[in-house]
């Protein structure tokens, strides 16, 4: 018997482990953006072949997009002609990806009452650290992107655990980012309760309310397993590739707790959605792992994995979706972390140092993202392009 092999039926094949994935309850979300890939079609094909349901974006992915120029000419040459400052150029240009992101998202936000389908917009990095200034600039964000399906990027700084509760107060979606610690991650989840009551308090519909706490991943193995290695022993070199996803599930238990609890029992009645743990970070930047690691390890019913697409291309083709691989893992993690721990390799020194780091290389990202785009202003202005 001869069997024949349609492009069609390949390409459903190829996808059966991202189905899988969407059938266990994850929510497969896209860590990327480009004006070109909006109107080339990509993104729509992406929704339709690969089961993804929502993008993220950051200040290094917009770098990235704007920074080459590809399908911003005409936006730049008219700002250029109306000398608008360079800050507002990419507010402008980075709104109005999002804004077509959504709308191209839309018909999923629809379909999963609002679950899904959502893009997110990271206020400007430079204010992690003002609590009055990212609160501003998470309603300016919403006001300008005018689309119930975008989701702010507030950082899980010290100053953006307040800003998290005035955000959600306001009635406006947010996408908290730059998780590491499980302490950190227990302040989101309250200040995300506060902020419902707030809203609930104001009057406001809590079911129009959605958030997701993004939780870093693969940083986490490239921290430790650098300090690992540099020890040497079998013992450490034995822990290497098991911190990052120890600090995941041990996450998921914390998000199993206080979503389970009297107090979110008590919001359940007003239409309030859990906020939801999203796996971020989840290209493997070691080659010696699997490169669907972080994919395949955080398998959990009512979680996000947003990936970068050579994580999505690599989880169609390879992925391994066996199942939940987080819920009953909690005393493995423990034990991991702690043997981490005590091999002199301090936790909160880690997640506190990556925190500072991602921050930092997000700043820098927007900074090198006006510079790219002051230099496109200032030619366009000059040669009347």
């Amino acid at each position: 018997m001869i069997t024949v092999t349609t492009e069609a039926s390949a390409a459903t094949t190829a996808a059966e482990p991202l189905k899988r994935l969407s059938d266990e309850g994850v929510s497969i979300w896209l860590d990327d953006l480009s004006r070109e890939r909006i109107t080339s079609g990509n993104l729509a094909e992406l929704i339709e072949k690969k089961h993804v349901v929502g993008v993220t974006t950051n200040p290094s992915i917009f770098q990235a997009a704007i920074g080459s120029g590809e399908g911003y000419e005409e936006q730049l040459a008219g700002l250029a002609v109306r000398g608008v400052t360079v800050d507002e150029a990419v507010r402008m240009m980075t709104t109005a990806d999002v804004r077509a992101a959504a709308d191209v998202l839309r018909p999923v936000y629809d379909a999963t009452s609002g679950r899904d389908g959502r893009v997110s917009i990271e206020v400007d990095p430079r204010l992690a650290h003002n609590t009055a200034a990212t609160i501003a600039e998470a309603q300016q964000l919403a006001w300008l992107v005018d689309r119930p399906n975008v989701m702010i990027k507030i950082p899980a700084t010290k100053a953006g655990i307040p800003a998290i509760t005035e955000v959600i107060g306001l009635g406006i979606s947010v996408n908290v980012t730059l998780i590491f610690s499980l302490e950190r991650y227990r302040e989101v989840m309250d200040a995300y309760l506060t902020g419902l009551e707030k809203a609930q308090a104001a009057g406001l519909d809590l079911s129009a309310i959605h958030s997701v706490a993004s939780f870093f991943v693969s940083r986490v193995d490239t921290e430790v397993d650098k300090r690992l290695t540099k020890l040497g022993t079998d013992e450490a070199l034995a822990l290497r590739g098991r911190a990052a996803l120890a600090n995941a599930r041990l996450a998921y238990e914390a998000y199993e707790e206080v979503f389970g609890s009297d107090r979110w029992t008590a919001l359940v009645p007003t239409g309030a959605h859990k906020q939801r743990p999203l796996w971020a970070s989840t290209g493997v930047k070691d080659p010696a792992y699997k490169d669907t690691l972080y994919v395949d390890e955080l398998v959990a019913p009512g979680t996000v994995n947003t990936m970068p697409e050579a994580t999505l291309n690599a989880t169609a083709e390879r992925g391994a979706v066996k199942g939940d691989t987080v819920s009953g893992g909690y005393a493995q993690a423990r034990a991991d972390l702690s043997a981490v721990e005590a091999l002199g390799i301090p936790y909160d020194e880690v997640v506190k140092l990556l925190e500072d780091e991602g921050v930092a290389k997000f700043a820098v990202a927007w900074q090198e993202l006006l510079g790219a785009v002051a230099k496109s202003l200032s030619r366009k202005g000059v040669d009347g392009e």
